[in-house]
């Protein structure tokens, strides 16, 4: 299993990137830090990715988000606009630190409930199935999240496994798959950014609440759609208190 790079880990966190799939995730964390919109002039002309700047006590905030389908009108979800804007992001940025903050779906088998919120150990994807011999592990794609022991710690914060795949609903075979990863939520990008990380040498944390089971009685695209603003709320106050630990320190001491 792979493990997010360390980077310069003796160095000052200076510039922090915290990646949201959607408006409703992104925005109450900008108008907490009283972010500003920037021009668009970071992004390749034309794209609808969204990013929100401005400084925090020592720390260079950047949130982005991949903004709305151009053909279809709603959030762009799901792991390739995730992939996309986040590669461009580090690119442009250059940030010490990605966090990934998000709703995720829960499963009450595994002690999740509704409104918890997660710092992320372990990512794979739960659709990506490739069954052959060597391909099949690339497939899972396992890999850990940048380790943050004293951040747990000092904000007591539960700790659990992601599963990641495009769908919001869950097949027999996708079900399969993630109790194979042993997970306890699941997403639609946080295993795609961890590749991302890795691959651009960034270290990432991910931060997800939960706004509906995916093993219980209710409707989960009903259950989402409920417990949605309830959930951003709750992983805003995570992110800000996740901030305020970070500003100051060097990846060492997180």
């Amino acid at each position: 299993m792979a493990t997010l790079p360390l980077g310069d880990d003796k160095r000052p966190i200076t510039t922090v990137l915290i990646f949201a799939a959607m408006d409703s995730e992104a925005l109450p964390i900008v108008e907490h830090f009283k972010l500003s919109r920037d021009d668009g002039s970071l992004f390749p002309l034309n794209v609808p990715w969204i990013r929100y700047h401005g400084s925090y006590k020592d720390l260079n905030l950047n949130v982005i988000y991949p903004g709305e389908d151009p053909d279809f009108g709603i959030n762009s979800v799901g792991t390739v606009p995730a992939s996309l804007v986040t590669y461009a992001s580090i690119q442009a940025i250059k940030p010490d630190l990605l966090i990934n903050a998000g709703t995720a779906g829960g499963f009450k088998v595994k002690g999740a409930c509704i409104f918890d919120v997660y710092l992320v150990s372990d990512l794979a994807f739960h659709d990506r199935r490739i069954p052959i011999p060597g391909p099949d592990r690339y497939g899972v794609g396992s890999r850990k999240s940048f380790p943050t022991p004293n951040l747990v710690k000092k904000l007591n914060l539960k700790v659990c496994k992601l599963s990641t795949g495009d769908s919001l609903d869950m097949s027999p075979q996708d079900e399969t798959c993630i109790l194979a990863n042993d997970a306890t939520i699941v997403d639609m990008e946080g295993a795609a950014l961890a590749y991302v990380s890795s691959l651009m040498k960034v270290p990432a944390i991910f931060i997800k609440g939960v706004s509906n089971f995916v093993d219980g009685e209710k409707s989960i695209t009903e259950e989402f759609k409920e417990n949605l603003q309830v959930t951003v709320v709750a992983i805003r106050d995570v992110v800000v208190h996740v901030v305020e630990f970070v500003n100051g320190k060097c990846l060492s001491e997180l």
